[in-house]
């Protein structure tokens, strides 16, 4: 059997293959809660046969969305819907995964299909926070700087939404410190400017983002895995980089966190980024093999046989896949015939299995 199709144990859960599904918005949702969209989008890629199937960035908080339509797990009429979710992928033998998020100075904005910048409270919007009152750019929201009290409340909201997700049926949470949200505002230095305990050092920035880390891990089960996708990088002089990553997985490691989901940029909004094929695997096998924690690689891997390399070559412990799974949700049984093992197709589908 290929690496790539072969199944992966992390704690006491089982994967059965390393193809896990990025979370990918969707800005479908009414009042942070899932619908049929949600259930027909997240559950046609465990019939297609991924291993792990992680939602969206699911926001601990009404002000923690990215926009108005995006998912969230902050009250019971949320973790409910989930269930019939979680229950479907489950039963295609696949995992399922929350990604749990809070948008930061990125909050109140637009659905990609309406423009770009803020919705304003007139209009659906709120007030957004950050680590300092500095916006993303022009057209976004002006944050209000977090007091320490400010802090305190998001962590309880992270812990709260652990246990909702838990509730929900979720096996996998992963906590989203990537891509300009709010964990890695306070992460990088071009955008938390503070003088208290949580700027300044690196051991201030990263305060934050790990007392999040450690209560998620106090309410998922020792059992069950928990995962961090982080930027291992902002592109930009004088921003959060991989050797700073490096030390902040070491970090997580030891607060018992099991896999780091090694993404870039998405912090400063002209970066410039050298976007090629598998473009982001380097920060997955430097902090794999720095931090000696597992990670999953991700960035324009489109193929089963690139797929596969990474993995062979130890470069990361999986393959987490976005817009080549919104083209094609069924990639893993393809992957599996291009790879020479036999596609697992669902009963359902046999008739259509090749030959």
């Amino acid at each position: 059997m290929s690496k790539l199709l072969s199944s992966l144990k992390i704690r006491e859960l089982q994967f059965r293959n390393r193809i896990f599904v990025s979370p990918m918005c969707q800005y479908s949702a009414k009042d942070g809660v899932p619908n049929d969209w949600h259930l027909v989008h997240l559950g046609s890629r465990a019939i297609g046969g991924a291993g792990l199937v992680i939602t969206e960035a699911t926001a601990v908080s009404p002000e923690g969305r990215i926009s108005p339509a995006d998912l969230g797990i902050w009250n019971d009429e949320q973790r409910d819907a989930f269930k019939r979710i979680t229950d479907f992928i489950k039963s295609q033998d696949s995992v399922p995964g929350i990604q749990l998020a809070h948008a930061g100075r990125k909050a109140s904005t637009k659905v990609p299909w309406a423009g770009e910048g803020m919705v304003p409270e007139s209009e659906g919007g709120w007030k957004v926070i950050g680590p300092s009152p500095y916006k993303f750019s022009d057209s976004y929201p002006q944050p209000k700087e977090m007091t320490p009290a400010d802090i305190k409340s998001v962590v309880q909201q992270w812990r709260d939404a652990a246990r909702r997700s838990l509730e929900a049926g979720f096996q996998v949470a992963e906590i989203h410190m990537a891509h300009g949200y709010l964990l890695h505002q306070f992460l990088s230095p071009l955008s938390n400017k503070r003088t208290d305990e949580y700027g300044g050092s690196l051991e201030n920035r990263m305060r934050f983002p790990l007392e999040v880390a450690q209560a998620v891990r106090d309410v998922w089960p020792n059992n069950l895995p928990v995962f961090v996708r982080i930027s291992a990088t902002d592109w930009t002089e004088g921003g959060w980089d991989l050797p700073q990553s490096i030390e902040l997985a070491k970090e997580l490691k030891k607060l018992g966190i099991d896999l780091i989901d090694s993404s870039t940029g998405g912090l400063v909004p002209n970066a410039k980024i050298p976007i090629a094929p598998g473009y982001q695997v380097k920060f997955a096998e430097e902090v794999r093999r720095q931090a000696g924690i597992m990670t999953g690689a991700i960035g324009l891997i489109t193929d089963a046989a690139q797929a596969e390399n990474v993995l062979v070559t130890e470069q990361a412990d999986a393959v987490l896949m976005a817009r080549e799974l919104l083209r094609d949700p069924y990639f893993p049984l393809h992957a599996a015939k291009a790879l020479g093992d036999d596609p697992q197709y669902p009963n359902q589908y046999l008739r259509a299995k090749p030959k």
